[in-house]
């Protein structure tokens, strides 16, 4: 069994979070170290470690965390401007918490999607 991260107590309303959404699959909080004027994670109310854990059953929560995505870029006001949905896996990835989680970043340019280098 997978072990319960820091994000398993936001869920439950343990430790604090700036929470924009929740619902019987999803939560939605803003990120504590921002990389953009807006940076949301949007992360499963059950613990699915990597996305190489997604089940068939865990569809229904993964389509809400997109359309909560939307939901929250609309409400931010950088829906019609843009923004970025990132979701890493594993350490090459740059996961750092092993719950998996969407950031939903905008409200400037965010430039290209990789750096080139190396």
């Amino acid at each position: 069994m997978a072990e319960e991260t820091i994000f398993s107590k936001i869920i439950r309303r343990e430790i604090p979070a700036d929470i924009l959404f929740q619902d019987e699959l999803v939560t939605a909080f803003r990120d504590i170290s921002p990389q953009a004027p807006t940076h949301i994670l949007i992360i499963p109310n059950h613990l699915i470690p990597t996305t190489n854990d997604i089940k068939a059953s865990d569809e229904l929560a993964l389509g809400r965390m997109m359309s909560v995505a939307a939901k929250l870029a609309d409400e931010a006001g950088i829906a019609e401007d843009g923004y970025r949905l990132i979701m890493n896996c594993n350490k090459h990835g740059g996961q750092e918490v092993y719950h998996i989680h969407m950031h939903l970043v905008g409200g400037k340019p965010l430039g290209s999607m990789l750096n080139h280098a190396g």
